[in-house]
């Protein structure tokens, strides 16, 4: 422990000796070469550092050079590199350091400059690779959420545009995945398929089609007519036959397999009819539901078409209609693959009277494949039977793509996917990051939300996809196999159109997303400060806003739902309210329907709702944009992301000598102005060259010393000599970087040297983590000179409060010298008044006081303007005032009661 101990007060002891050397030769120029004596001290107590000529010397007489890469491993080792001697001794850091130059010696023999490797330095050598590696994959998903809090607005601005750049990859791949499933085909593949089923009439003789059918009969001559005519096309125009025992559709579409018909049917007494209708009524069919489902035989009582079979036999699932919603199962026929038995099997049906009073639904549904396009459409024909009689007809073209993979482009959209999920991979794990960072906080911002939101729907969308491929391949086996089957493709056109609108809720979002970045905008934020401010009383606003509207629609709804399509149900209502308000209503309707009440329904929701109500919601938005606008005319202009672009722009473009630096631009306008330039001719002039208002402020609040918002010639040769020594700084540090790290002194992170690289931040400070041995010559001397340019611009801002001070000394003196002139003259005008003197003389002794003053106070005011422009500010006495001096409690009262008086002659 006592050996221990020497060491380190020994090491410490060099450390402060070194420290006060570096001081000493701080002052010094920052470029010539080393004494032999400062060399020796500088290599006697940092045995890294060794300067460019010394090692370049030494390399060309020692002969070859061999790099070494140490490993201290333990205390014993850290304390020799710490004394500079071979023997090892406690009291080490045991941190890794890297000497890379190495000269032999004289005879060839190589000098060893450290000791040899401890046994045990493996495993701290495999814990600094493996915090290393951990540090350069944490780089990969580097977001501004976890950036440190003093990160700088620049390194800020780094992380944010690095990260729009990898989601706008991200958004132009899930973009190309859509859009590349889709394209106009498909919208006239279900129009010419819709055309053919949907508007033929069901005769020659009859305009009746799908659409209008209104009784049984209209749906047994639909079934036989054009159902049949669509189904199957056997004969070309010209009468020949097509392929044998095969359908095309249009000649293009192929039938696949064969249609199915199917319904649904409620028992006989599933309602109840009242005592004094009973003799009457004898039979009661309720509305459809499951509980009401009939599921006993009926008719010939033999085949599907007549018994019941379940929704998992058939493997069916339930449908959506405009009544209500039906199950899987029911009675069914399978069609042929022919007319002729097709149209001997509608007959049989219509014959046994397949539809009676308890049908309540009727599906019909086949597929067909279309290989031009490679695209499926599962079509579905639905006629409700409602219990008031009559029936309503409604239908689904869903045109799918579930065949991938043939074309080119297939395999390019396979690549496409690839790197979809990569990116999901990406973005899950910058989240769980994030999150384990932030913890609950990370919840509270609605953007963190969105991007958890996003995931879950691509996530989603991935499984669907993978579901839908692994099943068409069965299903189509299956098909194959036996093509006199009916071929169920439903479940996969629910899940194509299930993932169709994920896809297309996930690119909503991921468009939506695109304003997180755009806010960084001085401009494009006005949207979300605006809304977010408003959100409080927009709320508060619709509440009243809805009470009203739904009063409304509920009024419509019990006054015109039973005659009016548009108000039919309470939903329609406030659908049809909606559109009322952007002026799309039939007043005719409404008026007809009920002539008292419409009318006045019509004219006090216009008023209320249209003239007040939604004129409120725009004033309370116009009101608050105007607070933000003006509050964010006044805030502090800061660096944005397009800045950084423009400045990255800027940069690339000199270093190409494709464009002048800012102080070539700022030297050309001052030549052209003659010797000065203002703000504003200065301002006009650069901002034409690209500059940014932020850079231009910065130059006159650094440079313009004297506050007149000129730049004198004396002003901008101080700001030509300030950028000479920021440039003799960055050439210094470039040439630094490649050398070898000091065995006193960190390696820098990753973060840090990407900021080093920055010339034209204002400062090119690095922050470099050192051991407590100290830092390196060149990074000394580096301080040194900014630690001058700082006090230097702090001179600078003294010299200006200075000229604040003098300016209200010279108003309380003015302040005095007028109150004192004021008194004496009162004085003289009551003794007059007393004595009875002569006014003309009191006129002439007036009118000599006053010249008297008068030419005091432009004496006073060419010396203080002499004194401004000497820079030696004067004090109340017309004495050179320090510049640490301040005025006493007195003077300082003074100020504080004149300021009002004379506060419009002050200019900083």
């Amino acid at each position: 422990m006592a050996g221990r101990g020497s060491c380190r007060r020994g090491r410490e002891q060099l450390e402060l000796e070194r420290l006060g050397e570096a001081a000493r030769a701080g002052s010094c120029p920052p470029s010539p070469p080393l004494s032999a004596c400062s060399r020796q001290a500088w290599s006697r107590d940092n045995p890294g550092f060794e300067p460019e000529e010394e090692a370049a010397a030494a390399a060309a007489a020692a002969g070859p050079v061999l790099e070494m890469d140490v490993e201290w491993g333990s205390p014993a080792a850290g304390a020799s590199s710490s004394l500079g001697s071979g023997a090892a001794g406690p009291g080490g850091d045991g941190r890794r350091q890297r000497q890379r130059r190495v000269p032999a010696g004289r005879g060839g023999a190589e000098v060893p400059s450290r000791p040899p490797l401890p046994p045990d330095g493996a495993a701290p050598h495999r814990a600094a690779w493996a915090k290393r590696l951990a540090r350069r994959l944490r780089g990969l998903w580097g977001t501004r959420l976890m950036e440190e809090s003093n990160t700088s607005r620049e390194r800020y601005l780094k992380s944010v545009l690095r990260e729009l750049v990898t989601y706008v990859i991200f958004l132009v791949v899930l973009c190309v995945l859509t859009y590349g499933t889709v394209s106009s085909s498909v919208y006239y593949y279900t129009r010419v398929m819709s055309q053919l089923f949907l508007e033929t009439p069901v005769s020659k003789m009859e305009k009746t089609d799908f659409k209008t059918l209104s009784t049984m009969d209209d749906f047994w001559k639909f079934t036989e007519g054009p159902l049949l005519d669509g189904l199957y096309w056997e004969m070309w125009y010209n009468n020949k036959t097509m392929a044998e025992n095969k359908s095309f559709i249009y000649y293009e579409n192929l039938l696949l397999g064969v249609p199915r018909i199917r319904q649904l049917k409620v028992r006989n007494g599933s309602c109840s009819i009242p005592e004094d209708l009973k003799d009457e009524i004898k039979d009661c069919y309720d509305v459809y539901s499951v509980a009401n489902e009939d599921t006993a035989p009926f008719g010939l009582r033999n085949g599907t078409a007549w018994t019941y079979t379940n929704e998992k036999d058939l493997n069916g699932s339930s449908h959506w209609g405009l009544i209500a919603t039906y199950s899987g199962a029911g009675y069914y026929q399978d069609l042929s693959r022919t007319r002729e038995v097709t149209a001997v099997q509608i007959a049989s049906l219509k014959k046994n009277l397949w539809l009676d009073r308890g049908t309540r639904a009727a599906f019909i549904d086949f597929s067909v494949y279309n290989a031009n396009i490679n695209l499926f459409c599962v079509v579905r024909l639905l006629v409700e039977f409602p219990a008031t009689g009559g029936l309503v007809t409604s239908w689904q073209f869903q045109p799918v793509r579930l065949i991938h993979y043939i074309s080119t482009f297939d395999f390019f959209l396979a690549a496409c996917e690839m790197t979809f999920c990569i990116f999901v991979l990406y973005y899950m794990v910058e989240e769980i990051l994030e999150i384990h960072i932030h913890r609950l906080h990370y919840f509270r911002s609605l953007w963190n939300c969105l991007d958890i939101l996003i995931i879950v729907l691509s996530m989603v969308a991935i499984g669907i996809s993978i579901y839908r491929t692994s099943t068409i391949d069965m299903l189509l086996k299956k098909l194959l196999e036996d093509q006199n089957s009916f071929p169920n493709f439903e479940p996969l056109a629910y899940w194509q159109m299930q993932f169709n609108n994920i896809a297309a809720v996930t690119v909503f979002f991921v468009w939506i997303k695109l304003f997180k970045f755009v806010n960084f905008n001085r401009t494009m934020s006005q949207l979300s400060t605006t809304m977010s401010r408003c959100v409080k009383d927009v709320i508060g606003f619709a509440i009243m806003f809805f009470i009203i509207f739904l009063a409304y629609a509920q009024l419509a709804y019990l006054v015109f739902g039973t005659q009016i399509d548009d108000f039919s149900t309470f939903q329609d209502c406030i659908f049809t309210q909606f559109r009322i308000l952007l002026g799309d209503f039939n007043f005719t309707e409404v008026e007809e329907a009920n002539r008292i009440l419409g009318p006045i329904y019509f004219t006090t929701f216009v008023f209320f709702m249209f003239f007040i109500l939604l004129n409120m919601f725009l004033a309370i938005i116009n009101d608050t944009y105007s607070e933000v606008k003006s509050d964010m005319a006044q805030q502090k202009a800061e660096m944005e992301l397009s800045d950084l672009i423009r400045k990255g722009y800027n940069k690339a473009m000199i270093k190409l000598k494709l464009k002048k630096t800012t102080v070539d631009d700022i030297s050309e306008s001052l030549r052209q102005g003659g010797g000065k330039l203002n703000f504003d001719e200065l301002r006009q002039d650069l901002k034409g060259k690209g500059h940014t208002d932020a850079e231009i402020e910065a130059i006159f609040t650094k440079y313009d010393q004297d506050g007149d918002q000129e730049l004198t010639e004396h002003e901008h040769q101080q700001m030509r000599d300030d950028l000479e020594k920021e440039r003799e700084d960055l050439d210094l540090d470039r040439s630094s970087l490649p050398r070898p790290l000091s065995s006193r002194s960190f390696p820098r992170s990753l973060d840090d040297s990407e900021e080093d690289e920055d010339e034209d931040s204002g400062h090119s400070s690095r922050r470099r983590g050192s051991s407590s041995s100290g830092v390196s010559y060149e990074e000394f001397q580096v301080l040194m000179r900014r630690v001058d340019r700082m006090e230097h611009s702090i001179g600078s801002i003294v010299s200006k409060i200075d000229a604040v001070m003098v300016k209200l000394e010279a108003m309380e003196r003015a302040k005095l010298k007028r109150r004192d002139v004021l008194g004496r003259l009162l004085d003289g005008v009551t003794e007059d008044e007393r004595l009875g003197r002569d006014n003309e003389i009191h006129k002439e002794q007036m009118e000599r006081l006053v010249r008297e003053e008068l030419e005091r106070w432009e004496s006073d005011d060419t010396a203080s303007q002499m004194s401004h422009r000497l820079g030696t500010p004067l004090g109340l006495n017309g004495q050179p005032r320090s510049r640490n001096s301040r005025p006493s409690s007195s003077q300082s009262d003074g100020i504080d009661g004149g300021g009002g008086n004379g506060g419009n002659n002050i200019h900083v």
